[in-house]
């Protein structure tokens, strides 16, 4: 298993990352995504930059967006990341019925993205942007 940062082992770049997470999370750790990333700093900043900018609500509410991030963490097969977004999820709302349906939609979509493909099936004209 690689060696994840620890922060009393962290460098003061990788600190101040962790800091940054945990008061705009509200927690008082970081969890093992950052500490395997923390071997990196440059990523882990970058990463956790990017998750700053994006997760946050917009345009798109807090739990449409752990949905999205869920669907692709199924469809990469990410264990990791199907854990911490369903807990995140599960936090912003998401009920086990939610869950299964959105399951269905998710299954749903991959059996139907990979018959279109296999069938090699042109896009029809009123579907062209």
């Amino acid at each position: 298993m690689p060696a994840l940062i620890e922060y009393n082992e962290a460098s003061p770049e990788v600190r101040a990352v962790y800091d940054d997470i945990m008061t705009t999370r509200k927690v008082d750790a970081v969890n093992n995504f950052w500490k395997a990333l923390a071997r990196n700093p440059d990523v882990l900043r970058r990463t956790w930059e990017s998750i700053k900018t994006i997760m946050p609500p917009g345009k798109l509410d807090a739990l449409t967006k752990e949905l999205i991030y869920l669907a692709v963490s199924a469809t990469n097969e990410c264990p990791y990341c199907l854990a911490s977004h369903s807990a995140s999820a599960r936090n912003k709302g998401m009920t086990d019925e939610i869950f299964g349906e959105f399951i269905a939609v998710v299954g749903l979509a991959n059996q139907n993205n990979a018959l279109a493909a296999a069938y090699q099936v042109p896009i029809d004209d009123q579907f062209k942007l």
